[in-house]
């Protein structure tokens, strides 16, 4: 099973997995933590690496009471594919402020 850690000294949550390492940047201020940047190098994409990196890191927030921004696009769309989680949100109308953007 897959464990997120918390790396406070980086200031990220952290996934390793067959020896790749992929995270989440994150700003943390009392009670809220802002997710800003998600990384999985190239050869972990499409395996479900950062769907699991990130369903940790809101496992961890929402254990510690905190409350999330979702700065980081991969975020903000796990949440609208997931609303069952939009409950951690610290503006509960975050996604719909902020819509996806689209490729042209």
């Amino acid at each position: 099973m897959d464990e997120v850690r918390d790396n406070a000294a980086e200031s990220r949550f952290e996934l390793q997995r067959d020896g790749v390492l992929a995270y989440s940047r994150y700003v943390r201020t009392p009670g809220v933590v802002d997710i800003t940047h998600t990384l999985v190098p190239k050869e972990a994409e499409g395996k479900g690496m950062a769907t699991a990196l990130i369903r940790g890191s809101l496992d961890m927030i929402r254990a510690r009471g905190e409350k999330l921004i979702p700065t980081c696009p991969f975020v903000a769309a796990y949440l609208r594919r997931h609303p069952e989680q939009q409950d951690l949100l610290a503006d509960p109308e975050y996604l719909e402020k902020h819509p996806p953007a689209h490729k042209a």
